[in-house]
């Protein structure tokens, strides 16, 4: 079965800059699930909120627009208007699992609640305003509550569910539950996606013998650790010798491209300390010579500590984030 890679929308990761820019030097992802919009009240919308989904800022990579709301008639504007530049397909979030979102049955907090759940799917493909996939946790507390709700999906032409399998306040602590996976995919007709927890080729091998009917697989942390990996999964060849190189030119991509868009200093090394906070582990004995970069506070103070961790030639090592 050939696989097909997804990137996870990651909230202040993978943005549109990182979605293309990453395409410039790696290879193997399929297609991004672009992180959330938020439907708005009174169906107001700001065009601020959907530029990252504009058609030139994405001239590479397939992506499917994310949208995060529980009111039917505001998620149908904001699928229209989506619709305008192209997207036939959208995706809602119900797995976000911070708080502020879920206190108001946004995102994960809408998992207890399939009724209103089944409200919404009722009124979208009545609509026939796009075709729909959603992505989901196992519940907001209870890892059971996603089986209240698959009978709901039933009812529905999803394209897909995406299933990360933990509960929204677990965030992203613990390891994925693979045996509830297991018990959702005996529970439904529609197509799969699993997500959760795939952070090396061995991990990935191990998931899809497990699932060897699942043909999709949504990955997002473990690409921000090693941007390699999807590359690994699809047996796709690089020159391994010039790993440090292609890391570099990536990251300066990302900087100087950072450094165009936000005017505040703090906006631009923030960024880029986020960056590192994933992929600096796969470096070997990272931690003291990553001490000085992340310190920095401005532009330049960050761009010369980049350089001179680069220039020392750090060994690049992203099985199980240094242990080769």
């Amino acid at each position: 079965m050939d696989v097909k890679l997804i990137l996870a929308p990651l909230q202040g990761y993978t943005d549109a800059v990182f979605r293309e820019i990453y395409t410039n030097h790696f290879s193997g992802v399929d297609e991004a699930l672009a992180p959330f919009v938020s439907t708005m009240g009174e169906q107001r919308l700001k065009p601020a909120r959907i530029k990252d989904l504009l058609p030139e800022n994405n001239p590479n990579l397939p992506v499917v627009p994310q949208i995060l709301g529980n009111v039917g008639g505001d998620f149908i504007f904001m699928a229209q208007h989506l619709s305008q530049y192209g997207y036939d397909t959208m995706n809602w979030n119900m797995g976000c699992p911070h708080s502020k979102i879920a206190k108001k049955r946004r995102g994960s907090g809408i998992l207890p609640w399939p009724d209103m759940v089944e409200t919404l799917l009722e009124e979208v493909f009545a609509s026939g305003v796009c075709r729909l996939s959603v992505k989901v946790r196992l519940g907001r507390k209870d890892k059971d509550e996603i089986f209240k709700l698959l009978p709901v999906f039933e009812k529905y032409p999803l394209e897909e569910i995406i299933v990360h399998p933990r509960t929204g306040v677990q965030m992203y602590e613990g390891e994925a539950d693979v045996d509830a996976f297991e018990r959702v995919s005996r529970h439904t007709d529609h197509c799969l996606v699993y997500n959760g927890d795939i952070t090396s080729l061995e991990k990935f091998k191990t998931i899809q013998a497990r699932f060897p009917k699942i043909g999709k697989f949504m990955i997002g942390r473990g690409i921000l650790a090693d941007p390699f990996l999807p590359a690994r999964i699809k047996g796709l060849s690089w020159d391994h010798s010039r790993e440090l190189e292609i890391i570099k030119a990536f990251h300066d991509e990302l900087f100087y491209t950072y450094s165009e868009k936000f005017f505040g200093p703090v906006h631009v090394t923030g960024r880029m300390k986020g960056f590192w906070a994933y992929i600096g582990p796969s470096f070997k004995n990272s931690r003291k010579p990553l001490k000085k970069l992340l310190k920095a506070r401005d532009r330049e103070a960050y761009k010369q500590a980049a350089d001179a961790y680069f220039a020392s030639s750090p060994q690049y090592c992203p099985c199980s984030h240094g242990s080769c």
